[in-house]
């Protein structure tokens, strides 16, 4: 009994240090959808862009014209006359995680029942040929 529960410790620790969470980059993209989450809090209920409060367009997936979804919305970037200009998406599917940023010029909200989703003409391929952003050097651009 007691070799089992010393193994199943063993075991508890070895994953517990393999945590993803410890690298450099799942440490940066954590930051950035904790920054992100904390700015739409304060941000309340004030229309973001596209007639979405910045809780909606978090929350919200960005999908093909066909509906697949294409990836996840991360954290809003604002120009510099303080409105939303990009997005920051992570691209779905991608590995290692690749994160773009998609203007918001050009997006459709699509609602379907409660569910609200980000409709963009572009392609997964043209998304992926757009430059990565790499959170470890940039403050994730929040733009705040």
């Amino acid at each position: 009994m007691n070799r089992a529960l010393f193994a199943l410790a063993c075991s508890a620790v070895l994953i517990t240090g393999c945590n993803r969470a410890d690298s450099p980059s799942d440490i940066a993209e954590d930051k950035v959808e904790h920054d992100a989450e904390a700015a739409a809090a304060a941000a309340g209920p004030t229309p973001a862009a596209l007639g979405l409060t910045e809780v909606q367009l978090l929350e919200a997936d960005l999908v093909g014209g066909n509906g697949v979804e294409l990836g996840d919305v991360k954290s809003l970037v604002r120009g510099p006359d303080g409105s939303v200009s990009q997005l920051l998406i992570e691209i779905e599917d991608s590995h290692p995680d690749k994160f773009v940023h998609v203007p918001v010029a050009g997006l459709q909200v699509v609602r379907k029942g409660n569910d609200t989703d980000l409709s963009t003409t572009m392609t997964r391929e043209q998304l992926n040929a757009l430059p990565s952003v790499d959170l470890t050097k940039t403050q994730g651009a929040s733009g705040t």
